[in-house]
């Protein structure tokens, strides 16, 4: 098995013992993104939408760091601490992913990383 480990620096580093992301033949594992500006290395301010917004451009930037987009994501898996916010993150999710979304989970859960409101894992074919 050829694995490959992926890591940008346009994207927030690794806050435990994970990688960005792990490339196995043609798919690529895009560990939970959660809201933090690589610039900065902090939770970007704002409401669930920001940090949705922020959790995808993450997302991209290790896609783009493995020769990919976010075009090539297969799955999507959503976790959200308010479930109530849902339609919201939607509106923001629509906007990078309105031609063929790639399949989806999403779950509201008790805690996240940072007490962020909103994190985002993928999975994504590599050409």
């Amino acid at each position: 098995m050829d694995k490959t480990i992926i890591c940008t620096e346009k994207a927030p580093a690794a806050i435990g013992p994970y990688s960005q992301a792990v490339k196995v033949g043609n798919f690529m594992f895009i560990s939970g993104q959660i809201p933090i500006d690589p610039a900065t290395g902090n939770v970007v301010e704002g409401d669930i939408q920001e940090q949705t917004r922020q959790c995808i451009k993450n997302l991209q930037a290790i896609c783009e760091a493995a020769g990919a987009s976010l075009r090539d994501i297969v799955k999507t898996s959503v976790f959200i601490k308010d479930m109530n916010q849902f339609a919201r993150v939607n509106e923001v999710y629509a906007q990078f992913f309105n031609a063929e979304p790639p399949a989806r989970a999403c779950v509201e859960v008790s805690c996240l990383p940072k007490n962020v409101l909103v994190e985002i894992e993928a999975i994504v074919f590599v050409k």
